[in-house]
């Protein structure tokens, strides 16, 4: 019989059904045949043995919750007979793990960048960011009168927009300033012009601080109330830093060179199956070439933090990541809410049914790499290997974080689809190859067939396609002019 069920570990509970059950069908994984007591979704889960109300249920062979009902085999498993075990806080003990990282046929590098402070940068961009939202249009007009203006000279000028600046306070507006002066450092950035207002809660003088003084050379700033028309003299700087920036050339560096963020959203159940693992691979391939990798969305790994604790590099690793998930929870139960409150709609419907399910999936794009650091919001990689960054879960907000933390790709997995860009380039996976035929203009890779032709050669397909837009290929999200920064708000407003 053909399989029509996947099970992902052989201690497993459930299985995911690779197409719609009707009732009455039997369903095959291995050598097991189930017969399916009412209609399963694609994506959605089914029973392999008895569970009892109460027990565990287990998939990648640890628990994603309880069960709140008996559920007999072939029966559908979901949010109707399964919660979340979830607790608010966790005492974590730190178990060394053995696991070495699945070999992808790999160490080619890419054409990059390379910049004075031993970066290499996958684009040559101008970078048009407002220290505060007041200016956010101004910066967008010179960045579009510059880009019809230096067409062909660099690979684009891009306003980074957002609303904030202003009214904010202490750690808020810390960790705004923080991640303007990370951009404004971004190896993807062959030239930054700062645009301020004036009287502004961050000051320029004050972000420029926070930029490594040998990146000031190709940085740029003023401010739109001395000037006299901001336009005209905005673009004036701007046509400095193209003339600076298009003589630089992109040369062959080593994989090590590349810095990978790794992001999912709208996840289904077929995300932990196909697309994150597959992105795994990417990391344990970067890796392990000597480069680095960045995981984040801290929230959507609770319920997995063991797994990387387990994979710190030492203690002082170990520790970092307890306190950052501790932390993360405690952000959560101040504001008087659960710390399972996810996954989202689109993910129920998709497939997943507790935190713990999707946390499971999620930490598969990590692939088996150590982990050597932890970083806090706003803080730049500073180590290769893997590293945990603070960072919510929200789409925007996560992978702003991970582009001012260094990433030069986005490597981001979706089961549901969504056209968002960021300024690194962004490389949308599908999970299912539904989605990746269906939104053809949204997805670069096909991640849905590593179940009919093997993970092996999808992998090797993937980090050719890396080294690709690495090397100057457009993504989806670049052709189609998504590039979008979001700021994590944390504190009052004035």
């Amino acid at each position: 019989m053909i399989p029509s069920l996947f099970r992902v570990d052989p201690r497993d509970s459930v299985a995911t059904a690779l197409h719609d059950l009707a009732t009455g069908t039997v369903a095959a994984v291995g050598d097991l045949e189930i017969a399916v007591t009412g209609p399963v979704g694609r994506g959605h889960k089914i029973a392999l043995r008895a569970i009892a109300a109460g027990d565990p249920v287990l998939k990648f062979g640890f628990p994603i919750g309880r069960a709140t009902a008996d559920i007999a085999a072939g029966e559908h498993v979901h949010t109707h007979n399964v919660a979340t075990a979830l607790a608010a806080s966790g005492a974590y003990l730190w178990h060394p793990s053995g696991d070495a990282p699945a070999t992808t046929a790999a160490a080619r590098g890419f054409a990059g960048y390379c910049r004075a402070d031993g970066r290499v940068g996958t684009r040559n961009e101008i970078w048009v960011i407002p220290t505060v939202g007041c200016v956010a249009r101004t910066a967008q007009k010179i960045a579009e009168a510059a880009g019809r203006r230096h067409a062909g000279k660099v690979d684009g000028v891009h306003a980074l927009t957002h609303p904030f600046g202003c009214s904010q306070l202490g750690d808020d507006l810390d960790g705004t300033r923080s991640i303007l002066a990370a951009l404004a450092a971004h190896p993807n950035a062959g030239g930054v012009l700062l645009v301020g207002l004036g009287c502004e809660s961050n000051q320029l003088d004050r972000l420029l601080q926070e930029v490594d003084p040998a990146l000031h050379g190709r940085i740029r700033s003023f401010a739109a109330q001395v000037a006299g028309d901001e336009i005209a003299e905005g673009l004036a700087l701007v046509d400095e830093l193209v003339e600076q920036a298009a003589q630089d050339r992109r040369s062959e560096v080593p994989l090590s060179a590349l810095v990978l963020g790794l992001k999912c959203g709208g996840s289904d159940g077929f995300s932990g199956l196909t697309a994150n693992p597959l992105v795994g691979r990417m990391s344990d391939a970067v890796t392990a070439a000597g480069g680095s990798a960045i995981l984040t969305e801290i929230p959507e790994i609770f319920g997995a933090e063991q797994l990387l604790m387990d994979r710190a590099a030492d203690e002082q690793v170990f520790q970092g990541i307890a306190a950052m998930v501790n932390d993360f929870k405690r952000y959560f139960t101040e504001h008087g809410e659960p710390v399972s409150e996810n996954p989202s709609p689109g993910n129920i419907a998709g497939g997943i049914t507790t935190l713990e399910e999707k946390s499971l999936g999620a930490v598969q794009k990590a692939g088996h790499a150590t982990v050597t650091d932890v970083r806090h919001y706003g803080e730049r990689v500073r180590r290769t290997g893997l590293t945990l960054l603070e960072a919510p879960g929200n789409d925007a907000v996560s992978s702003t974080a991970l582009t001012a933390a260094g990433a030069t790709v986005i490597l981001f997995t979706t089961g549901r689809g969504t056209p968002l860009g960021f300024p690194a380039p962004t490389i949308k996976i599908a999970s299912n190859t539904p989605l990746a035929e269906r939104k053809k203009g949204w997805i670069d890779f096909d991640a849905g067939r590593v179940l009919t032709e093997g993970t092996e050669p999808v992998a090797d397909a993937l980090l050719d396609m890396i080294r690709e837009v690495a090397s100057g290929r457009e993504t989806a999200a670049e052709r189609n002019g998504e590039r979008e920064i979001a700021i994590w708000k944390r504190g009052v407003t004035l």
